[in-house]
This record gives structure tokens, C-alpha cells and sequence, in this order.
């Protein structure tokens, strides 16, 4: 099959009009043809954190929906957001209860139904445990699910009220009080006793330094969540994180990329042009030159349009833009089978119109998503350049 009079985004230049053919999900020949293209095709986008699960799972508090339906949903999202590689974030929450949202039995039953409707599923979904770093009695488990190889990438993270995401606690009482179930005294006692209950510093550095020994040995990425400070930057480095995902300030990321380390931050944010709690600004990361990935975050139809904004100031254009959603996190989860258009690479497309829409989304050369246009095609070769 081919995929005529189009425009390609490539690694480090867009063909302003070829084609492309593709043969056993394969990209097999690109070819430069001149004309005029009425279609784009970027590569499809691998999101390494993206937290629509849980929502799609229980999309009100209290309610339930079968595992086989939100699957399917957030399946159908995704392909139609140009995803075609998708880490789920799913969470082991030390303040969860039995059952409840994060606890570590409904997120186990998360990781098994991911993996047991793998193969019928459109995107190819994969497991991205973001694990409270305070919670050291499911270490053991996290331990049990590496064995099994169940997770593919695990980010840690401790969401004690007082540094992090939440560093501000002002703003954190805020949020708690926005919907008006709870007074500024409930949550100011709230989160107090959140505090309360925090694990010590030596804790934490012990489990951190276990976590990332479990993952090293399965060969398992670790990245670190929310870093706020230079210290815990380089701390999270010393432990063999490569990602900071969601670094809150701009001296943590600049001292995670000055370790090593790549940057991940929310599309929604790039696309806003700011952090709906205030924190570090994805554009001005990237204007820094401190941002190195896109993920979804919680809205994958984010992620094509972030990559337009940051497009307009990026170095290299909209190569160097798309980079941040494909080839850049496929290269540090270790995929080197995807993440750019190039030959021999599967063929993971995302066709996208001139008003900016993904019409067409291929994973392996299967459609997985259309909106009913028409997608250029054709069947005689053309010669390649």
C-alpha cells in the first residue's frame, strides 16, 4: 500500500510532497514526488504517561464501569488523539483503600485487564506504575509484577502536601475547598494530616534506592515525578532515573538535563501555555531548551496540537516539535522499532488534514482510526529518491 501526495515529517525535515508504501506494517520506501499534498503524515505518537484510565474506570466518584469498557473507550481515544503507543499510568497510593481508586488491588486488576485485551486492542497499550514512594509495604508486589513482566516503565513519587506538585500548600487548600464539599479548616486538617503521616527522609531515600535496584534489574526505565528542587534533581539521578517527568521548576529541570536525564511534560500544559496548578510552564521549558518529551497527561487529543504551538519557536521546526512526541520518548524507553518515519520502521501513522485534524491513524499499516474522509492511497509504485 501506498500513501500518495502527501506531506512527511521526518527525523529532520518535512518532504513537502511524497509518498509513502508500506508492506507487512513496515515502512518500506519513502518517496519525494512534488505535486501538491493535501494531507500530513507525521509518526504516530508514543505516550509514556498518560492517566486516563482511572477516569474512563470510575468517570464519576463512586462509579464503576466494566474494565472491558473503559478499555475499549480510552482504546478508541487514543487512536483517534494519533496515539499509537500508549504507557497507562496507573498508581499503587500508600492513603488508598482496599478497592478504592489506586489501592493496589484495583490497580492490579488495571494491569492484568490491559495485558489480557492486549492484543485485540487498537494501540499498543503498555504499563507505566507510578509508585508512591511512601508506600514501602507494596514494594514487595511491584517486586512480584516486574517478575511477571507486567510494567514496562515505573516513575516514583511522593505526594506528601509541602514540596512537590503540591509545594504550595496554599493552593493545594484551594483545590480541596473548590468544589465546596469541604470548609478551609476540613482541609487545612487534611492535609496536616498528611504531613503527619509522612515517611522520614532516610525512608524514602532507602526505598527509592530499592525500587530503582528492581528495575535495573528487569530492565525497566524508572523515571522521577514532580521534581521542585536541585537536590532531589540530582538525588533522582544518583538513583538512575532517566525521565523527570513534570519537573516543577525550571532550575530542577535544568539540573535533571544537566545529569542526563530527558524532560516529559503534560501536552495540556504546552497547549495552554501554562500549568493548571501553576507550576513550570511547559513552553518556557521548552524555550530553555529543558523539554525533551510530550506526553498526553490527561488529554491525548493535547498532544497534536501542543506540538504546533511549540513548533512555532522550536529550533528545528515542526521535525524538531513532533520529536518530543515520537521519537524522543521511543528512544529512552528503548523502542527502537518506532518513533520516526524512516525505512524499516513499523509503520505507526498518524494523517492529519489541512484544518489540523487526524483523520487516519495506522498502527503496523492496519487502520486503527478513521474519520470517515478520505485518506490519500494508491497502489502503483512510485519511484523513491
Amino acid at each position: 500500500m501506498w500513501l500518495s501526495d502527501v506531506s512527511i515529517v521526518l527525523r529532520n525535515r518535512v518532504i513537502a510532497c511524497g509518498s509513502l508504501r508500506i508492506e507487512n506494517g513496515l515502512i518500506t520506501e519513502i518517496a519525494e514526488t512534488g505535486g501538491t499534498a493535501t494531507h500530513t503524515v507525521y509518526p504516530g505518537f508514543v505516550d509514556m504517561h498518560g492517566d486516563m484510565i482511572e477516569h474512563e474506570m470510575e468517570p464519576r466518584p463512586g462509579v464503576d464501569f466494566p474494565m472491558d469498557v473503559a478499555v475499549n473507550h480510552l482504546d478508541a481515544r487514543l487512536a483517534a488523539a494519533g496515539v499509537t503507543t500508549a504507557y497507562a499510568g496507573v498508581s499503587f497510593s500508600r492513603t488508598a483503600k482496599d478497592g478504592d481508586r489506586r489501592s493496589y488491588q484495583h490497580t492490579t486488576d488495571i494491569i492484568r485487564a490491559l495485558k489480557s485485551q492486549q492484543a485485540d486492542l487498537r494501540v499498543d497499550h503498555r504499563i507505566h506504575a507510578r509508585f508512591d514512594i511512601t508506600f514501602t509495604a507494596a514494594i514487595d508486589s511491584l517486586e512480584n509484577l516486574l517478575t511477571a513482566g507486567s510494567v514496562d516503565l515505573v516513575s516514583v513519587m511522593d505526594h506528601t502536601p509541602g514540596q512537590g506538585q503540591y509545594r504550595n500548600l496554599e493552593k493545594l487548600i484551594a483545590y480541596r475547598m473548590r468544589d465546596g464539599k469541604v470548609s478551609e479548616q476540613e482541609a487545612r486538617a487534611q492535609i496536616q494530616t498528611r504531613i503527619d503521616a509522612s515517611l522520614p527522609t532516610e525512608d524514602i531515600y532507602t526505598n527509592l534506592q530499592t525500587v530503582s535496584r528492581l528495575c535495573k534489574a528487569h530492565g525497566i526505565a524508572v523515571a522521577s515525578h514532580d521534581d521542585d528542587t536541585m537536590e532531589k534533581a540530582n538525588i533522582m539521578a544518583d538513583v538512575g532515573a532517566v525521565i523527570s517527568e513534570f519537573p516543577v521548576t525550571m532550575e530542577a529541570a535544568e539540573v535533571a538535563v544537566k545529569r542526563g536525564m530527558m524532560t516529559a511534560m503534560g501536552a495540556p500544559n504546552a497547549m495552554r501555555g501554562q500549568s493548571y496548578s501553576g507550576n513550570l510552564s511547559a513552553r518556557d521549558a521548552h524555550a530553555a531548551g529543558l523539554l525533551h518529551i510530550l506526553a498526553a497527561d490527561y488529554h491525548p487529543a493535547a498532544i497534536l496540537p501542543a506540538i504546533h504551538a511549540l513548533a512555532e519557536t522550536d529550533p528545528d521546526g515542526l521535525p524538531g516539535a513532533v520529536r518530543l512526541a515520537t521519537t524522543n520518548p521511543a528512544e529512552v524507553l528503548g523502542l527502537t522499532d518506532r518513533g520516526e518515519i524512516a525505512l524499516g520502521k513499523r509503520a505507526d501513522l498518524a494523517v492529519v488534514d489541512t484544518q489540523n485534524r487526524v483523520v487516519t491513524t495506522f498502527s503496523e499499516g492496519q487502520t486503527v482510526f478513521s474519520n470517515g474522509t478520505v485518506t490519500p492511497t494508491a497502489n502503483s509504485p512510485i519511484a523513491a529518491v
